[in-house]
């Protein structure tokens, strides 16, 4: 045997019996000793307050893993993030050196809770921001398990919850540097899963995502989920690497269920039907007002032979002259369902379309585009056809004053002319809706509606409220 194998053979022995040695002494050592240690350097790394409510447990094979029971996470009094189990992988060859260098850190049954103040700070951020500098640091692996993750906005009054949610997190760096630019140093790749995303209202199911992150520029792609029995997909976008944070969301929604859609507003059946939803907006800011002032893009949505319960809408028109008090605001909420939803009909809650008069009615077509400028949605070709009507809708919607901006809601002949409007403005809490006018005078009301319509087509020109993609009924 040579004498260089001889060598390379004697330090293979020696280290696995320096790992053996090592392994017995663990065995032996009360590792509780080392429980207040932990606690004090992991609360000084972290500028809050760590505890390890359970046991300390250390292993060597088939590396040295440390694991921690029962964690909780604590920042100016309140529960950040808590874990039933922790589990940290050290790098051994840097021990030689008192370097410690973890190389994966796991997480089972994590539960984290983020607050965000009225003043626009996290319950995570330090009590006394340090503006000196972050060490950088390498992960090769983070993984959480079956977790829980609870996020409340006190500014914009939203939140959300994730249920049973799996995620890993590979090859996490963060270069040294300005610890204001954290965002701009840090560079990973994850992909996450959960079972459920619920917000005020709706609830997000299978939801699937992969995040890569680099120089302050984070993008989410593909992300898909289940949302009223429809399948959705698109990407987010998050820019960091300006003063001015930009944002972008790409998404689709097809063939979802109208009537899972209404269930938001009540338990009533109002409508059935498969619709299809897209969205493409950009933003940019600092604050929710900042993106809301900056929004701009395009919302979609579009759907064919749906049924509409509570009203036989042709009908209604019919014998307009006997009942003047119908809404067509309300036969407009199917306008609203989809690229405007909650923010919009949160104030006027088209309480009549929920105790209709009885009876249905078929909308052939629907067609709700949408163009988004500075956060105020202008429409683009609004319209829906029943078996013998349309009813087309012109005017803005302002989401930075949360307002109706004379918006207008009308019954439109074939050639597009408005035989009788309505208009709802001021804000979603309080919208003024005004009375349907026809927009010829009725003399009574035994007058017919239609016979007043056919005189004032046959008179003369009319302006032409609607010219869009949806035809007029044969």
């Amino acid at each position: 045997m040579s004498k260089s194998l001889k060598i390379i053979l004697y330090a293979i022995v020696g280290l696995i019996g320096l790992l053996i040695l090592i392994a017995v002494v663990l065995f032996f050592v009360d590792t509780s000793v080392y429980k207040p240690r932990v606690e004090r350097t992991a609360s000084e790394a972290l500028g809050m307050e760590v505890r390890i409510g359970g046991r300390l447990g250390i292993s060597l094979f088939p590396g040295l893993h440390v694991r921690l029971d029962d964690v909780h996470i604590r920042n100016r009094e309140m529960d950040i993030a808590s874990a039933e189990e922790a589990s940290l992988e050290i790098a051994l060859l840097p021990l030689l050196h008192k370097e410690v260098r973890i190389r994966r850190i796991s997480l089972q049954r994590p539960r984290i809770s983020i607050k965000r103040d009225r003043d626009g700070t996290f319950s995570f951020e330090k009590q006394k921001e340090a503006k000196g500098t972050v060490r950088a640091r390498v992960l090769d692996n983070l993984s959480l398990s079956d977790g829980t993750f609870l996020y409340g906005d006190e500014q914009s009054g939203q939140g959300f919850e994730v249920e049973n949610f799996n995620l890993d997190v590979h090859s996490l760096q963060i270069a040294g540097g300005n610890s204001a630019e954290l965002l701009k140093n840090l560079s990973f790749t994850a992909e996450f899963a959960c079972r459920e995303i619920r917000t005020k209202g709706l609830a997000f199911s299978d939801v699937k995502f992969t995040c890569k992150g680099k120089d302050g520029i984070f993008a989410l792609n593909p992300v898909t989920m289940s949302l009223f029995g429809g399948q959705g997909s698109g990407s987010i976008g998050a820019d960091f690497s300006d003063p001015v944070p930009r944002y972008s969301v790409r998404s689709s929604l097809s063939k979802f269920r109208i009537e899972e859609s209404f269930k938001t507003f009540s338990s009533k059946k109002v409508a059935e039907g498969s619709m299809d939803f897209s969205v493409s907006l950009s933003m940019r800011g600092n604050t929710v007002k900042e993106i809301k002032q900056t929004a701009g893009g395009e919302v979609s949505l579009r759907g064919e032979n749906l049924t509409f319960y509570g009203y036989d809408l042709d009908k209604e028109f019919a014998r307009f002259e006997s009942s003047q008090s119908f809404n067509l605001v309300d036969a407009g909420a199917f306008f609203f369902a989809g690229p405007l939803g909650l923010a919009v009909t949160k104030g006027y809650n088209f309480a009549s379309i929920f105790q209709g008069s009885g009876g249905s009615s078929s909308i052939m077509k629907l067609f709700s585009d949408w163009k988004v400028e500075r956060g105020i949605a202008q429409a683009r070709d609004v319209a829906m056809a029943t078996g013998q009507n349309r009813i087309a809708l012109k005017g803005s919607i302002d989401f930075v004053d949360e307002s109706f901006d004379d918006v207008t809601i009308a019954l439109i002949d074939a050639r597009g002319c408005a035989r009788v409007q309505q208009k709802i403005r001021g804000p979603f809490r309080e919208p003024v809706v005004e009375e349907p006018s026809v927009l010829m005078s009725l003399a009574g009301p035994a007058i017919n509606l239609f016979e007043q319509a056919r005189k004032f087509i046959t008179g003369g020109e009319c302006e032409v409220f609607y010219s869009g993609s949806v035809s007029a009924p044969q």
